[in-house]
């Protein structure tokens, strides 16, 4: 068992946060010390594991309670699922890397948008969502990736921009 102190250090996750989350259920502490501080053991660490990769994928934590605590959910697909989409996300963000790259050696002469793709990250949404189906759940999360997508690719882009000019700063 490890003190919420201890899982805060090894995870990252603010001792705020696990407490958050113990407060709305979505992780329960397996106990309590005499002092009263919350102890975690072994479940209760695959269950954060579970819950920071739905995290990073920006559900929605009422999104990952419905999903971690439904009787019907496949820990297995799940996390095939999310490998797949952090894997399209990882290869969006090594395009974007490769171009401010390029840009970086060419004094900014490139003219290639490939790297903004995101048909791929759309096309695996697709997917998922013949599997998932019409729910109202659905529905919300494919607004939100849609909206979100966009916004990241243009926050990106500004980003790498700021980057590039940094680099060129330097040099």
């Amino acid at each position: 068992m490890m003190t919420v102190n201890e899982v805060s250090k090894r995870t990252g996750v603010s001792i705020r946060t696990l407490q958050y989350y113990d407060k709305i259920g979505l992780l329960r502490a397996a106990g309590r010390t005499e002092a009263g501080y919350r102890l975690y053991d072994d479940a209760a660490l695959e269950r954060l594991q579970q819950i920071l990769l739905f995290r990073e994928l920006e559900f929605p934590l009422k999104d990952i309670q419905k999903i971690v605590e439904n009787p019907a959910f496949d820990r297995q697909k799940a996390l095939e699922q999310q490998i797949t989409l952090l894997t399209l996300k990882k290869q969006h963000l090594e395009n974007l890397i490769g171009l401010a790259q390029k840009i970086r050696s060419t004094g900014g002469m490139v003219m290639d948008f490939t790297a903004f793709d995101t048909q791929k990250i759309k096309k695996y949404t697709e997917q998922a969502k013949k599997e998932w189906g019409e729910t109202p759940e659905y529905k919300e999360f494919e607004e939100k990736t849609a909206h979100k997508t966009e916004k990241e690719v243009k926050d990106m882009s500004s980003q790498l921009m700021d980057i590039v000019a940094a680099f060129g700063g330097m040099q």
